[in-house]
Formats: structure tokens, sequence, C-alpha cells
């Protein structure tokens, strides 16, 4: 076990050569840094417990050492810690605490708390729906990039949401998330392509959007194309997003 003293004077070269070994070894170096009070090392050492990689999943540890580094005003740990109330990690959901925190990460600059809060300001769980102020946030989190918040700003586009309803702006946005690596901005920029008769295009994105979607997405989608007015999405479209699974 490294000391605090002896993880400080580590260089470098030496955290690159304990973090390439096996998952074990890689947690208990992540570990020992968190045991030290690193903040960054207990913030990850609480992922490591939330995913089981290097160490048995533990929903509950990892909350704990996600709020000893919000503790230390650590961002993206305040984050986490309102994402295991938002969805019941390793405690009781509690939606009002959850936006508490993503409000404290997304004022502090960080996307995916602007992502988060934005998300439950526009659902309106655990605050007053308020989807003025979630489209701000949604932009401003898409300005550095998030492609979730892209693609929510596309549905606001779509829906008519706060905005005039305008399907070209929706479609761009999808576009944009898509490419980004959201498999709902894929989802959905593959409908958009199906509307205007791209379909093999629109069956690609939704092998893309398979590949990386949870399994309830998956199976939601599924039946949103077994049943929408494209029939060649009717007749390919399910296959092509379970492709990844099947």
């Amino acid at each position: 076990m490294l000391t605090p003293e002896q993880l400080a004077a580590l260089s470098p070269e030496q955290i690159a050569a304990h973090l390439s070994g096996p998952p074990e070894h890689r947690a208990a170096f992540v570990r020992a840094a968190a045991d030290a009070g690193m903040a960054d090392a207990q913030a990850v050492y609480g992922q490591m417990l939330l995913d089981g990689t290097g160490v048995p999943r533990d929903a509950t540890a990892a909350l704990g050492w996600f709020v000893r580094a919000a503790a230390q005003h650590h961002v993206m740990a305040i984050n986490m810690v309102g994402r295991c109330y938002d969805l019941g990690w390793g405690t009781r959901p509690d939606k009002a605490r959850a936006a508490a925190c993503y409000r404290i990460a997304a004022e502090a600059g960080l996307d995916w708390g602007m992502y988060n809060y934005a998300t439950l300001l526009a659902l309106g769980h655990g605050v007053d729906e308020d989807r003025v102020a979630a489209l701000g946030w949604f932009r401003k989190a898409a300005a550095l990039g998030n492609a979730k918040a892209i693609n929510f700003i596309g549905s606001f586009h779509e829906d008519g949401w706060v905005v005039p309803r305008d399907l070209k702006a929706a479609a761009q946005c999808y576009a944009r998330a898509a490419q980004g690596g959201d498999f709902r901005g894929a989802f959905n920029h593959a409908r958009m392509l199906g509307r205007t008769g791209q379909v093999e295009e629109g069956l690609g994105w939704l092998r893309r959007a398979g590949a990386s979607a949870t399994p309830a997405f998956v199976e939601k989608a599924a039946a949103w194309l077994a049943a929408c007015d494209v029939a060649a999405f009717r007749a390919r479209g399910v296959q092509a997003i379970r492709s990844a699974t099947c």
C-alpha cells in the first residue's frame, strides 16, 4: 500500500505504469489514492464501484466515495451524487436532491450537470417544470459539445416546446447529436432520414444507435419501428437496431 507521500512523489510515467495493469491492479492503485484523500481518485474509484471495474459492483459504496469527493468540491463527483439520487443507485431515489446536485454542477460549468439539471426542469422531476430554463441549460451544454443536450434541443424544435415547431432545425440537431455519438440522436436522425426517403442511410444510423443503446431503449425503438409509417423501416428497421445484439 502506497503512503500519501509516496503517491505524491510518483512521476507521470510511474502513475501511467500503475494504471496500465489489469483492472484489479488499477482499482487497487486508485483506491490507495482515494484513501489518501485525492478527490479525483475518490471520484474515479466511485465510478469503478458503480460499474464493477476491477472491483465487485457496489452502488452504495460508490455513492459514499462520490460524497467524499463532492465534499472537496469535485464537480463531477457532485454530478454523480445527483445521478445516484436521481436513479436510485445505492440509495432511495430523491429527485429534489438530485436536482440540487445537478444545479451546483451546472453552475460550476460542467456540461453533464447542465444536461442533467435541464432534463429534470424539462420533465418537472424534483423541481417545478420550466421548459424555458431547461432549454437555456441545454443550449449551454450544447455549446460545450454535449451530444445528448443537442439531441434534446432537437426534441424542443420537433415538438414545438418553447420555440416554434421547426422540423428542419430538429433534423439538424439530431444529425449533430448522432455524429457526436448519442444513441438517441442516432435514432432520431434515422427517423428524420426515413421521413425524407433516405432509407438506407437511415438504416445505417439505426444500426449505430443499437450498437450503443441500452437494451430498454432498443426494445422501445424496435416497437416504434414495427408500427411506423415508413414501410422500409417496418420491414428492416427492427432487425437493424437489434443487429448489435443478434
